[in-house]
């Protein structure tokens, strides 16, 4: 009976690991001799997600053997990788598939799999998760949620996968609910939701695998590592910018788009006091720091801000909010 359990055990890891690097689907179409699989788009995006893990792999490399004192940050990702496995998994799932069903009947229209309404529903993909990400950094109760994935020190893949396991079901409800109210296909929502899932890993490749991320001409008109390493900023010019993943439209519309300054190198983490080498300081520092503002807080009602506030926000009247030091800084940067 144990060596059943065993081998029960590490088969689930093995299929874990088999998820992970995205050999799961191929290797199911390899045994089945399916190859018309590989000329779909869900089989397209299969082979491409291989070259993810590869770059990740290749990105830790490079660390351990040049600079290995960022190994913290692996460190640190590697157990809310796998906390996150075990919890925020069916969460996010059930999230989905019950926004599905409870709000696609809402929607004045229906969109079909089609190349046209791609385009749209990924527009419309991306203004949920401009919402959702948003609010991540606005509200500091889903900060709490969102800080995890600020905390790094440094920048490279594995940071894609740093969440508190409670922001998942929070950001599934936001983008499955605006997609199914504004009539995205199902089908199509979960083809915009593979490719999304592949570029928003892309955008946190390192300077050590990609140095500018740039990409040229495409940097005017999709979102790229250098934007997304400028949203992971605790520079005052770069806080609170660039929430979308590949579209900038809702950037530019909002007034949240920022390019990356040459002159001005990228400060990664968050501006709390913290150790980013520390597990629980990273995935549960924040809500300790809220805890403390809560209880010293004179009144109900500053409780209650506190919770809802942006982070920075102080009773006295003293706020540090992002909102309040980036107009300072500029007001400073222009004269």
């Amino acid at each position: 009976m144990k060596y059943d359990q065993l081998m029960d055990f590490l088969n689930a890891v093995f299929d874990e690991i088999m998820n992970f690097l995205g050999f799961t689907r191929i290797l199911e179409a390899l045994k089945t001799e399916n190859y018309v699989f590989f000329k779909s788009f869900d089989g397209i995006m299969s082979c491409i997600f291989l070259a993810l893990p590869i770059l990740l792999f290749v990105e830790f490399f490079i660390v351990f053997f040049r600079e290995r004192e960022q190994l913290k940050t692996y460190k640190v990702n590697f157990f809310i990788i796998v906390f996150n496995r075990v919890i925020g998994r069916i969460l996010s799932l059930g999230t989905i598939v019950w926004c599905i069903g409870f709000f696609q009947e809402y929607a004045p229209f229906q969109t079909s799999y089609t190349w046209y309404w791609f385009i749209y529903g990924y527009m419309v993909w991306e203004l949920g998760s401009f919402i959702y990400h948003y609010f991540g950094h606005k509200v500091r109760l889903l900060w709490c949620l969102h800080s995890p994935h600020h905390a790094a020190e440094t920048m490279n893949l594995s940071v894609n996968h740093a969440h508190f396991f409670l922001e998942f079901p929070y950001a599934d409800f936001i983008r499955t609910a605006t997609c199914m109210l504004l009539g995205v296909d199902p089908k199509l929502f979960f083809s915009i939701l593979l490719l999304d899932i592949t570029y928003a890993t892309f955008i946190h490749v390192g300077e050590h695998v990609l140095q500018k991320g740039r990409l040229g001409f495409l940097g005017k008109l999709i979102l790229t590592p250098s934007h997304h390493r400028v949203h992971h900023g605790r520079n005052p010019l770069y806080m609170d910018t660039n929430f979308c993943n590949l579209l900038n439209i809702w950037d530019r519309v909002f007034g949240t788009y920022q390019d990356e300054e040459d002159h001005l190198p990228i400060q990664y983490g968050i501006t709390r006091e913290m150790d980013s080498g520390s597990f629980f300081d990273v995935y549960f520092g924040e809500f300790k720091a809220l805890y403390k503002d809560v209880v010293s807080a004179p009144g109900l009602k500053n409780k209650i801000l506190y919770l809802f506030m942006p982070p920075g926000w102080s009773h006295t009247g003293e706020h540090q909010t992002a909102r309040i030091v980036r107009k300072r800084f500029l007001n400073q940067d222009s004269k």
